[in-house]
């Protein structure tokens, strides 16, 4: 399209340069590559230019430095909820034997990314959707965790037994216009349920708050992710509950 007189070979010469190969070592890549592989990058070309995010495509996304593995039952983990994980890590010894619950645990990328960080904890995580429960043990198993956590199927708090001394959740929190508003790569991709907050975006923030004194150990600390504009609302709701915030 740039009229360039051989694109081919510029392009060769440029992804050369820019990987550090030698022309030969570029060649024995070529080589080297599994015969179906041109059929799998155009395929995959093919999903990405219908909009669908790459992370999808490959079934992996990177938080906090780690790789976890996602699928159509799963929340696409954002950079955003990487502050989620900051913020307990500034709270608590990283060496005390803490309990961490994980409301919504999704691909199970806060929890485990927290074992992962704290070496003497250990953790449950609970979903509704069984797929996002496989997705997060799997998660678990590869990232050297598996033995610290379980995971099980709970509607918020509803199936959750015991105490602990962190609970951590990024619930659905849009509102139906932030719905009304998305992308279609997020609308098309990421689960609805993952994302719906109800009409103003607090509907999980609602059923969670009640449970949660029951849920923490004494002197427990409950972190959630909130949407941008939420954190007044949310904070009320908490201390509506009889919750220190």
């Amino acid at each position: 399209e740039a009229r360039i007189a051989a694109p081919e070979l510029d392009a060769r010469l440029l992804l050369c340069h820019a990987t550090g190969l030698t022309h030969e070592a570029y060649v024995a890549a070529l080589n080297d590559a599994a015969p179906d592989a041109a059929a799998r990058f155009g395929a995959s070309i093919e999903r990405r230019l219908v909009g669908e995010p790459v992370s999808r495509i490959v079934g992996i996304r990177e938080f906090y430095g780690r790789s976890f593995r996602i699928d159509a039952s799963t929340l696409d983990p954002r950079p955003d909820t990487e502050t989620l994980v900051e913020a307990v890590l500034g709270l608590v010894d990283r060496e005390a034997p803490l309990s961490i619950l994980d409301l919504g645990t999704g691909s199970g990328c806060i929890l485990v990314t927290l074992l992962a960080e704290l070496p003497r904890a250990s953790g449950v995580g609970v979903d509704v959707s069984q797929g996002a429960l496989e997705q997060a043990l799997a998660n678990a198993d590869a990232l050297g965790v598996g033995n610290r956590v379980s995971f099980a199927a709970s509607d918020w708090l509803e199936a959750v037994e015991g105490r602990f001394d962190l609970v951590v959740a990024n619930p659905p929190y849009l509102s139906a216009a932030d719905m009304a508003a998305l992308s279609p790569e997020v609308r098309g991709h990421d689960p609805g349920p993952a994302l719906d907050g109800g009409p103003d975006g607090l509907s999980a923030y609602r059923r969670i708050v009640p449970g949660l004194r029951k849920a923490l150990h004494p002197g427990g600390f409950a972190l959630f992710e909130v949407g941008s504009g939420q954190a007044q609302a949310v904070l009320r709701l908490l201390a509506e509950a009889g919750l220190d915030v």
